[in-house]
């Protein structure tokens, strides 16, 4: 790797170090090899930056730990990308927090046409991963190059990474934590896959100690990165509701899957979709028909997250979204069909795993 490659890394370690701090000093000093050779008061008179930054301590700390760094890059076959690389995602240089160096280990353009970031509770249930899987796929039928961007986290960040494999989309996970493991390690074998089909990326080098702080700090380059940001699941408080924040900061479209109001999993999207804050979404023609999007392969994406339904079952299942749940000797009276009729359409819808029976003739998707 070139030496300017070197001073990059090292201005990256520098603690409180972003984007906009980087770009300033890029425009006040004639090079980072003066930067980290200059002694600190003739810094602070080109730059006009005080507090302990530009110490000659932490910049000689800064230098060893990225010569350290180096090593490593070298090993692992990652890729230091720089905020004025033509290679570093141009949607986050829109963010005036963006960091100024992220690591990345993948062959995915981070800035491919498409991007959509799908996030939400680690506590899936079954009607999320539906959800999840049958965005992805239909997503994937009208932009095939589209790029499914998450965490990698456990519930749904999981499901969009293995669903765009499933579907020959590139995937691209943002880590917490730097390239040098996995976490969680159950994850391994799929971010493994994703290398080549998608990439790892992280904003935290080698061998640096995890922290909580820092799931909550990729937040905003999961956002950033994306044209839309969707929230399937969250309950009122999580990781999925500071990332829908951040992308609303970043005038960023944010898509929420709505839900039953009794269900703890989807009190967060009904939250943001009541006080405005997100689009609802039923379906891929939602994310589609709001972003002015058009699909080369067909005109329209399914209308709905459940495969191949015929209209008769397509009837039952949206009464079953509007209400959550639907008594059988209810369901008869309210949409008019004879009860046999009825039975063996939920009967079907069972066989493809959509509705679930529960006791007292109860229904629910």
């Amino acid at each position: 790797m070139e030496p300017e490659v070197l001073y990059r890394i090292a201005l990256s370690r520098i603690k409180g170090m972003n984007k906009s701090l980087a770009q300033h000093i890029h425009e006040t000093v004639e090079s980072l090899d003066l930067f980290f050779s200059l002694p600190e008061n003739q810094l602070r008179e080109l730059t006009g930056i005080s507090g302990r930054m530009l110490q000659d301590d932490i910049r000689r700390e800064a230098m060893q730990k990225a010569r350290q760094e180096m090593e490593f890059l070298q090993k692992g076959n990652i890729t230091p990308l720089y905020f004025t690389d033509p290679a570093y995602p141009t949607r986050l240089t829109e963010c005036v927090d963006a960091p100024p160096l992220l690591y990345y280990r993948g062959t995915a353009d981070l800035n491919a046409a498409k991007v959509v970031s799908v996030v939400g509770t680690r506590r899936a249930t079954e009607y999320g991963r539906s959800f999840c899987e049958a965005l992805v796929r239909d997503l994937a039928i009208g932009f095939p190059q589209l790029i499914i961007v998450s965490g990698l986290a456990y519930g749904i960040d999981i499901c969009a990474h293995r669903a765009a494999l499933k579907q020959g989309l590139d995937t691209v996970a943002v880590l917490a934590h730097g390239l040098d493991h996995i976490y969680p390690a159950s994850h391994r074998n799929t971010a493994i896959e994703m290398v080549s089909h998608g990439g790892l990326l992280t904003e935290y080098p080698g061998y640096h100690p995890m922290h909580p702080a820092f799931f909550v700090a990729r937040n905003r380059i999961v956002a950033g990165l994306a044209d839309a940001v969707v929230i399937v699941e969250s309950r009122e408080k999580g990781g999925a509701l500071i990332t829908a924040g951040i992308a609303e900061s970043y005038h960023r479209d944010v898509f929420a899957l709505p839900g039953d109001i009794h269900r703890e999993t989807s009190a967060g999207c009904n939250q943001l979709i009541r006080r405005n804050r997100a689009a609802l979404i039923t379906s891929a023609d939602d994310l589609v028909e709001a972003m002015c999007w058009k699909a080369p392969r067909r005109e329209a994406v399914q209308r709905s997250f459940f495969p191949d339904l015929t209209d008769e079952e397509q009837s039952l299942v949206d009464y079953l979204k509007e209400r959550g749940e639907g008594q059988i000797n209810r369901m008869t009276v309210e949409l008019n069909r004879p009860l046999s009729q009825l039975l063996s359409v939920l009967v079907e819808l069972e066989f493809k795993g959509v509705v679930k029976a529960l006791p007292g003739g109860v229904y629910k998707l």
